[in-house]
This record gives C-alpha cells, sequence and structure tokens, in this order.
C-alpha cells in the first residue's frame, strides 16, 4: 500500500529521468491523469497514453528531452504537500517558481491547474508540486 501516491508517481518521473528513460509507466488515478495533463499541456512532457486494463490502469509518459544537448525537459519536480502536512494557498499567496519559469500545480474547486491559471480565475488551492 502506498500512503502518498502523488509523491510516487513523481518519484518514478523523477528516476527514468535520471536514469534516461524515454518511457516510463505509472500507476492510474484521476489526480495523477490530471497532473499528467497538466505538465503535457506546460510541455514538460512529449506525450502521454492512458491505458485502462486491468482494475486500475496504468499512465504510460513519454519524457522529453532536447535533441542536440540530451537535457531533460524536467529539471526537477517537488513535493509540497504531503499527507502529514497539507499546503493550501489563497488565490493572492500562490507562489511563482523560478519568477515565473517553472510551474506551481494546484488542485483547486475548479480542477486541477497551473498557479497562473489559479490565478486568473481568482481561486486557491491545495498547492500539490513545484515543476520546473
Amino acid at each position: 500500500m502506498n500512503t502518498d501516491p502523488i509523491a510516487d508517481y513523481l518519484t518514478r518521473i523523477r528516476n527514468a529521468i535520471r536514469a534516461k528513460h524515454r518511457v516510463v509507466e505509472i500507476p492510474a488515478s484521476n489526480i495523477k491523469k490530471e497532473i499528467t495533463k497538466v505538465l503535457f499541456d506546460k510541455g514538460f512532457i512529449q506525450n502521454y497514453k492512458f491505458d485502462e486494463t486491468g482494475p486500475q490502469g496504468s499512465i504510460k509518459i513519454a519524457l522529453k528531452y532536447n535533441p542536440v544537448t540530451k537535457q531533460p525537459a524536467i529539471v526537477d519536480l517537488q513535493r509540497v504537500s504531503r499527507p502529514g502536512l497539507r499546503q493550501y494557498k489563497g488565490a493572492t499567496d500562490i507562489p511563482r517558481i523560478l519568477n515565473g519559469l517553472g510551474v506551481a500545480i494546484v488542485s483547486t474547486s475548479k480542477g486541477v491547474m497551473t498557479d497562473k491559471e489559479a490565478r486568473t480565475l481568482n481561486v486557491g488551492g491545495e498547492v500539490l508540486c513545484y515543476v520546473y
């Protein structure tokens, strides 16, 4: 049993990037699917596919690397809100990551979105992770 599935999701991506893998497979859940969509929309991953076989299903993520330097698009993934200490922020208190170069993924009442989208919609929520 896993106590923090989002931390496990981020760790699998982090480990795959360090091992220079092209594709990583992760057990699926609704919040992980939404985080994957945000990462794809912001250009941090190359592609993704939801596989619905089995009781839980899985997510296959194609990681993105620079074709010339072979550097990964994701430099770091940090889990912010965790089961032992949840981090909730209002719309005005959501932090900017690397002066706007990074993304904070926020779970709001209007769905999972980036920090910039949450500020424009003027909604706060739980800050899940930082990606840059």
